[in-house]
C-alpha cells in the first residue's frame, strides 16, 4: 500500500502523528505541495490514499487515480480544491478536519490587524536597517470590524474582538443567536450593509461561486474610506488588480492576507509590491500547537478509512472501503 503524503507542516513538525501514520504499514512518499493538477497527474495512479493539503485534486486527478484510490484526508478544512462531488460519484470518501485551527488562525487575523494600524512592518524594518522612522498609528479598541462568515474562526476573532474593546458586526446565512448575543456580535442583513458599516473587514467564508472574487471595485467603493481589508480564507475571495488599486488610490488603507489567488506567488505578483500590503505564506494555522491537532485528526480519520471505519469527520456521505489494513 502506498500514501501519498503532500502537506509540508504535517511533515516539518514533530508530533505523534508520524508514528501513527507509520503505524499503517504502508509506503509513504512525501512531496513538498500544495502541487497543481499538473504536478498531481505526474504523481497518480500508484497510490491508495491521498493525505493532501491545498492540492489540486481535479476530476482529471482522480480518473487518473482509480481504480487503486480509495480515501482522501485532506489535512485542514477548506476541500475547495478538491473534486467532492466528482470524488463522491466514484466512492470515495473524503475527510477533512474541522475545529483543529480557528485559534490560531483568529490570531493570525489580529496579528496582521494590528500590524497594519500600527504601521509595524514599515518601521521595524526601519529600525532594522538602520534609521528611526516614527510614524502615527491607530487603535483597533472602539472600531468596528465585520466578519464575513461566522463558523469557527469568524467566532474566534469576535471573541477577540470584544476583548479589544471593538464593535463586531457579522453575516452569515446561518446565524447562531446564542453566540451573537453573548459576544454583542451585531447582525447584517447583507454583505453590502456590513461594508458599509465597519472600519476593519475580515473575511472568513468558504470559497464558492457565490462567493469568488465577492471583494471587487463594486463592493470596495461600499467600503469606508480609509478602512483596512483582512483575508485569512482564500486568496479567490478578492479580485486581486480591484485591491491593489484601492490600495494605491487609499480607498483602503491596508490589506492584511494570509492568502493569495497564486501561491506560491510569481515573482511580478501584484500583492508583493502593492502599497500598505502584508502577506504571509499561508501559515495562519501553522503552529506547532495547531499542527499537532490537525495532523492527528487527518492521520486518525486516514487510519480510520484504511481500515474500513468512519472518520472523525468527512465531507461527504461515502461509505469507507473495505479494510485495507
Amino acid at each position: 500500500m502506498k500514501i501519498l503524503l503532500t502537506t509540508t507542516s504535517y511533515q516539518d513538525c514533530p508530533g505523534d502523528h508520524h508514528a501513527l501514520l507509520d503505524s499503517t504499514g504502508a509506503e509513504i512518499v512525501r512531496e513538498r505541495g500544495p502541487l497543481s493538477e499538473a504536478q498531481m497527474l505526474e504523481l497518480a495512479g500508484d497510490f491508495d490514499a491521498f493525505l493532501c493539503g491545498d492540492d489540486e485534486i481535479t476530476q482529471a486527478v482522480i480518473d487518473k487515480s482509480l481504480p487503486k484510490l480509495k480515501v482522501i484526508s485532506k489535512y485542514g478544512i477548506g476541500v475547495d480544491k478538491i473534486d467532492v462531488a466528482y470524488a463522491t460519484s466514484k466512492n470515495i470518501p473524503v475527510s477533512f478536519c474541522p475545529g483543529v485551527n480557528h485559534t490560531t488562525v483568529s490570531e493570525h487575523v489580529f496579528m496582521l490587524m494590528l500590524a497594519l494600524n500600527k504601521n509595524l512592518m514599515e518601521q521595524a524594518n526601519t529600525v532594522a536597517s538602520g534609521g528611526w522612522k516614527r510614524m502615527t498609528g491607530h487603535e483597533i479598541m472602539g472600531k468596528t470590524i465585520g466578519i464575513i462568515g461566522l463558523g469557527r474562526i469568524g467566532k474566534e476573532v469576535a471573541i477577540r474582538a470584544k476583548a479589544f474593546g471593538m464593535k463586531s458586526i457579522g453575516y452569515d446565512l446561518y446565524w447562531d443567536e446564542a453566540f451573537a448575543a453573548e459576544y454583542n456580535v451585531e447582525r447584517a442583513e447583507s454583505t453590502t450593509d456590513l461594508l458599509q458599516a465597519c472600519d476593519i473587514v475580515s473575511l472568513h467564508t468558504n470559497l464558492n461561486e457565490e462567493t469568488h472574487e465577492m471583494i471587487n471595485s463594486e463592493s470596495i467603493g461600499l467600503m469606508k474610506d480609509g478602512a483596512i481589508l483582512i483575508n485569512c480564507g482564500r486568496g479567490e475571495l478578492i479580485n486581486t488588480a480591484d485591491v491593489v488599486a484601492a490600495l494605491e488610490s487609499e480607498k483602503l488603507a491596508g490589506y492584511g492576507a494570509d492568502v493569495l489567488d497564486e501561491e506560491p506567488p510569481s515573482k511580478d505578483h501584484p500583492m508583493r509590491t502593492a502599497k500598505n500590503c502584508l502577506i504571509t505564506p499561508h501559515v495562519g494555522s501553522r503552529t506547532y500547537e495547531s499542527v499537532q491537532r490537525q495532523a492527528g485528526m487527518a492521520t486518525q480519520n486516514l487510519v480510520n478509512l484504511l481500515k474500513g471505519e468512519k472518520a472523525l469527520a468527512q465531507v461527504n456521505d461515502v461509505k469507507p472501503p473495505a479494510a485495507l489494513i
